[in-house]
């Protein structure tokens, strides 16, 4: 069940992310912090690239494809596999919201800020549901056989900062060099 740990530390991982994000907008709507343009560029391209590319087509492709078997867990798998297609909707949404501050400077970002927060939101319970409520059952009901091919496609992603050919490494480290403390390391 080694897919189990890199699940959760890849969940961690963005949840990293949307912590900073949060942080960040945080700043600049309460404490008047002035934006910088590359990083939310960077925090958006991050929540676009890895969910969409590395994390949600393992789960649905293996994971979920797994407990398509067990009854019970249908209705929880479709709802699942319904937030991560409007995951890209949303993250869609995001992108435009960013063009539009970045066009419009501080005139645009109500509108940016708006999308983050029920970005955050909807993610924040999406990863809550797999935690709680998809990963104890896979635990429970999934096989030695199961976990075999399951740990493979997840082994694949080389850890959840890097992605399968590690084309993340670089983006989460410009990340972390450009967030204030206390979640990354740039400039206070």
């Amino acid at each position: 069940m080694k897919a189990i740990d890199i699940i959760h530390d890849e969940h961690r991982a963005m949840g990293a992310v949307l912590q900073a994000m949060r942080a960040v907008l945080d700043a600049i709507r309460d404490q008047g912090r002035a934006p910088d343009y590359s990083l939310l560029a960077a925090l958006v391209e991050y929540i676009t690239e890895v969910p969409e590319k590395v994390h949600h087509p393992k789960e649905d492709q293996y994971l979920f494809a797994r407990l398509r078997g067990v009854p019970e867990l249908a209705p929880l798998l479709d709802r699942l596999a319904a937030q991560h297609r409007e995951g890209a909707q949303r993250i869609g949404q995001v992108q435009a919201a960013l063009i539009h501050y970045l066009a419009n400077g501080a005139a645009g970002f109500a509108r940016f800020d708006a999308e983050v927060q029920r970005y955050l939101a909807y993610n924040w319970e999406h990863l809550r549901t797999e935690e709680t409520e998809l990963l104890p059952q896979a635990r429970r009901l999934l096989g030695a056989e199961d976990w075999a091919q399951i740990d493979a496609a997840f082994a694949a992603n080389q850890g959840p900062w890097s992605g399968p050919a590690g084309e993340f490494r670089a983006l989460l480290s410009r990340i972390v060099n450009l967030v204030p403390p206390p979640y990354g390391v740039g400039p206070a």
